[in-house]
């Protein structure tokens, strides 16, 4: 797919991974991008560099836990800026600790903004595309959404379920010419992992590694794009020898309380 001239709405837009994609769809040559998280000023901020590239940037501050605001919002974009040609779900937070001492409030606000959260936009964004007859959803899950990782339980699991909802959609969705892909990109050093303890052995991403991935991916049609050789290597291990990759993330797992 190539996304020149196209309207993108990005999720988790303000910093991290999706400040970057969004950055890279400018570079590629993106008609209009619809940036979208919590955090007003952040989002303001990227606005300013997309429109220091001769982008058209809109920045849209919102809650996705919030379904009728999101609803509203979507209904509103769509109508002053187009139809949506891509949706990029990019929001999601990460709470680190032991299983049988994790609190129950972080277990909620991941599965809400991981899974809830992106299952509400992707909806309502999904039900427009089918009426035009296409589009292109990418949901960001990531290298747990394949290997899990001890003292990442519930985000695991989340992940887990963003690459099990992209297959269900993308054969649901095909009828109507709208193509489902999943980015699992590995550890990468954004503002969430540095609130981390990192895992041994691994070797971290930037943002910028991620996002072009994500276009290589795009182009190539790729249904789930892993990023990096250590992602690729650790599949391939957890398909061949599941025992031996479970011991050896135990192992490089850190101690956290």
């Amino acid at each position: 797919m190539n996304v020149r001239g196209k309207t993108a709405l990005i999720t988790g837009a303000s910093r991290g991974i999706g400040r970057a994609i969004a950055l890279e769809l400018a570079q590629q040559g993106a008609q209009c991008l619809i940036l979208v998280a919590r955090d007003r000023d952040r989002l303001n901020s990227v606005v300013s560099e997309m429109e220091s590239l001769g982008i058209e940037a809109v920045s849209l501050p919102l809650d996705l836990s919030q379904t009728i605001e999101v609803n509203i919002a979507i209904a509103q974009v769509w109508r002053d800026y187009g139809p949506i040609d891509i949706l990029i779900n990019c929001a999601g937070v990460a709470h680190q600790s032991s299983f049988l001492r994790s609190r129950f409030q972080d277990v909620q606000s991941e599965i809400e903004v991981n899974l809830l959260g992106m299952y509400a936009i992707t909806r309502m964004v999904a039900r427009r595309m089918a009426a035009q007859r296409n589009g292109r959803i990418i949901n960001v899950s990531s290298l747990m959404g394949k290997v899990a990782a001890p003292t990442m339980a519930t985000y695991s699991a989340t992940k887990f379920a963003i690459v099990g909802f992209t297959q269900a959609l993308r054969g649901e969705l095909a009828a109507y010419n709208i193509k489902v892909s999943a980015l699992l990109p590995s550890l990468t050093d954004t503002d969430m992992a540095q609130d981390l303890e990192w895992f041994r052995w691994v070797a971290l991403m930037t943002p910028n590694q991620v996002a072009k991935a994500l276009i290589s991916g795009l182009n190539r049609e790729t249904p789930e794009i892993l990023v990096g050789w250590q992602s690729h290597l650790a599949v391939w291990c957890h398909r061949l020898f599941p025992s031996l990759m479970e011991k050896i993330l135990l192992i490089a797992a850190p101690k956290v309380g």
